[in-house]
Protein backbone atom coordinates (compact mmCIF):
# COMPACT_ATOMS: atom_id res chain seq x y z
CA UNK A 1 0.00 0.00 0.00
CA UNK A 2 2.91 2.35 0.59
CA UNK A 3 3.88 1.92 -3.07
CA UNK A 4 0.42 3.11 -4.07
CA UNK A 5 0.71 6.12 -1.79
CA UNK A 6 4.19 6.82 -3.20
CA UNK A 7 2.62 6.86 -6.65
CA UNK A 8 -0.09 9.28 -5.45
CA UNK A 9 2.55 11.53 -3.88
CA UNK A 10 4.61 11.56 -7.08
CA UNK A 11 1.47 12.38 -9.07
CA UNK A 12 0.65 15.25 -6.70
CA UNK A 13 4.18 16.60 -6.85
CA UNK A 14 4.11 16.62 -10.66
CA UNK A 15 0.88 18.61 -10.78
CA UNK A 16 1.97 20.96 -8.03
CA UNK A 17 5.37 21.68 -9.57
CA UNK A 18 3.77 22.26 -12.99
CA UNK A 19 1.35 24.75 -11.38
CA UNK A 20 -1.63 22.66 -12.46
CA UNK A 21 -3.16 22.57 -8.97
CA UNK A 22 -2.51 21.92 -5.31
CA UNK A 23 -0.57 19.09 -3.65
CA UNK A 24 -3.17 16.44 -4.28
CA UNK A 25 -2.70 13.13 -6.07
CA UNK A 26 -4.69 9.92 -6.30
CA UNK A 27 -4.30 6.45 -7.75
CA UNK A 28 -6.85 3.75 -8.38
CA UNK A 29 -5.79 0.14 -7.95
CA UNK A 30 -7.48 -2.98 -9.26
CA UNK A 31 -6.25 -6.44 -8.28
CA UNK A 32 -2.95 -5.04 -7.02
CA UNK A 33 -2.23 -2.98 -10.14
CA UNK A 34 -2.47 0.79 -10.62
CA UNK A 35 -4.97 1.33 -13.45
CA UNK A 36 -5.35 5.11 -13.22
CA UNK A 37 -3.84 8.10 -11.51
CA UNK A 38 -4.45 11.80 -11.40
CA UNK A 39 -3.50 14.99 -9.70
CA UNK A 40 -5.33 18.21 -9.04
CA UNK A 41 -5.81 19.97 -12.40
CA UNK A 42 -8.06 22.85 -11.31
CA UNK A 43 -5.60 25.52 -12.45
CA UNK A 44 -4.62 23.68 -15.63
CA UNK A 45 -8.17 23.05 -16.85
CA UNK A 46 -10.02 25.93 -15.16
CA UNK A 47 -12.38 23.23 -13.91
CA UNK A 48 -13.28 23.48 -10.21
CA UNK A 49 -14.19 19.77 -10.20
CA UNK A 50 -10.79 18.61 -11.48
CA UNK A 51 -9.65 17.33 -8.09
CA UNK A 52 -7.18 14.46 -8.02
CA UNK A 53 -9.76 11.86 -7.01
CA UNK A 54 -12.22 12.97 -9.69
CA UNK A 55 -9.51 12.93 -12.37
CA UNK A 56 -8.40 9.44 -11.29
CA UNK A 57 -11.99 8.12 -11.16
CA UNK A 58 -12.70 9.46 -14.66
CA UNK A 59 -9.56 7.84 -16.02
CA UNK A 60 -10.24 4.51 -14.29
CA UNK A 61 -13.83 4.42 -15.55
CA UNK A 62 -12.67 5.21 -19.09
CA UNK A 63 -9.91 2.58 -18.85
CA UNK A 64 -12.33 -0.12 -17.67
CA UNK A 65 -15.23 1.04 -19.84
CA UNK A 66 -17.66 1.13 -16.91
CA UNK A 67 -18.81 3.37 -14.09
CA UNK A 68 -18.81 0.68 -11.40
CA UNK A 69 -15.38 0.56 -9.78
CA UNK A 70 -16.43 -1.72 -6.92
CA UNK A 71 -13.45 -3.99 -7.52
CA UNK A 72 -11.01 -1.10 -7.09
CA UNK A 73 -9.38 0.91 -4.30
CA UNK A 74 -8.33 4.55 -4.21
CA UNK A 75 -5.26 6.04 -2.56
CA UNK A 76 -5.10 9.80 -2.09
CA UNK A 77 -2.59 12.20 -0.61
CA UNK A 78 -5.39 13.89 1.34
CA UNK A 79 -8.75 13.11 2.87
CA UNK A 80 -11.24 13.74 0.06
CA UNK A 81 -13.37 16.85 0.09
CA UNK A 82 -17.15 16.30 0.21
CA UNK A 83 -17.40 16.34 -3.60
CA UNK A 84 -14.68 13.73 -4.02
CA UNK A 85 -16.01 11.65 -1.13
CA UNK A 86 -19.40 11.55 -2.86
CA UNK A 87 -17.77 10.62 -6.18
CA UNK A 88 -15.90 7.78 -4.48
CA UNK A 89 -19.24 6.48 -3.24
CA UNK A 90 -20.92 6.93 -6.64
CA UNK A 91 -18.06 4.94 -8.22
CA UNK A 92 -18.58 2.27 -5.55
CA UNK A 93 -14.88 2.04 -4.75
CA UNK A 94 -14.34 -0.59 -2.05
CA UNK A 95 -11.51 1.05 -0.14
CA UNK A 96 -10.16 4.55 0.49
CA UNK A 97 -6.74 5.27 1.97
CA UNK A 98 -5.53 8.84 2.44
CA UNK A 99 -2.51 10.62 3.88
CA UNK A 100 -3.30 14.10 5.20
CA UNK A 101 -6.59 15.05 6.85
CA UNK A 102 -8.94 17.79 5.71
CA UNK A 103 -7.71 19.77 8.73
CA UNK A 104 -4.14 19.49 7.39
CA UNK A 105 -5.39 20.80 4.04
CA UNK A 106 -7.12 23.70 5.78
CA UNK A 107 -3.85 24.72 7.39
CA UNK A 108 -2.28 25.29 3.95
CA UNK A 109 -5.23 27.20 2.53
CA UNK A 110 -7.54 24.46 1.22
CA UNK A 111 -10.26 24.88 3.81
CA UNK A 112 -13.50 23.08 3.11
CA UNK A 113 -14.71 23.21 6.71
CA UNK A 114 -17.64 25.39 5.65
CA UNK A 115 -18.80 22.65 3.27
CA UNK A 116 -18.89 20.15 6.12
CA UNK A 117 -20.90 22.66 8.18
CA UNK A 118 -23.39 23.17 5.34
CA UNK A 119 -23.78 19.43 4.83
CA UNK A 120 -24.40 18.90 8.56
CA UNK A 121 -26.96 21.72 8.52
CA UNK A 122 -24.96 23.80 10.98
CA UNK A 123 -24.85 26.87 8.74
CA UNK A 124 -26.58 28.21 5.65
CA UNK A 125 -24.45 29.34 2.74
CA UNK A 126 -25.59 32.85 1.88
CA UNK A 127 -23.47 32.83 -1.28
CA UNK A 128 -25.68 30.31 -3.07
CA UNK A 129 -29.32 31.07 -3.71
CA UNK A 130 -31.50 28.01 -4.34
CA UNK A 131 -35.00 27.81 -5.71
CA UNK A 132 -37.35 25.04 -6.81
CA UNK A 133 -38.54 25.78 -10.36
CA UNK A 134 -40.91 24.00 -12.76
CA UNK A 135 -41.17 20.86 -10.62
CA UNK A 136 -44.30 19.57 -12.39
CA UNK A 137 -42.61 19.34 -15.79
CA UNK A 138 -39.50 17.85 -14.23
CA UNK A 139 -41.64 15.21 -12.50
CA UNK A 140 -42.96 14.24 -15.94
CA UNK A 141 -39.36 13.67 -17.00
CA UNK A 142 -38.75 11.58 -13.87
CA UNK A 143 -41.87 9.51 -14.59
CA UNK A 144 -40.60 8.88 -18.11
CA UNK A 145 -37.34 7.56 -16.63
CA UNK A 146 -39.19 5.45 -14.06
CA UNK A 147 -41.26 3.83 -16.83
CA UNK A 148 -38.41 3.44 -19.35
CA UNK A 149 -38.07 -0.26 -20.08
CA UNK A 150 -34.47 -0.18 -21.33
CA UNK A 151 -32.94 2.02 -18.62
CA UNK A 152 -29.70 1.11 -16.95
CA UNK A 153 -29.64 2.12 -13.31
CA UNK A 154 -26.49 3.33 -11.68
Amino acid sequence: MLDYMSHAIAEARTGMRNNEGGPFGAVIVQAGRVIASGHNEVLKTHDPTAHAEIVAIRRAAAHLGRFDLSDCEIYSTCEPCPMCFAAIHWARLQKLCYGCTHQDAGEIGFDDAHLYQIIRGEIKDGRLQTETLDRDRCLVLFAEWRDKSDKQTY
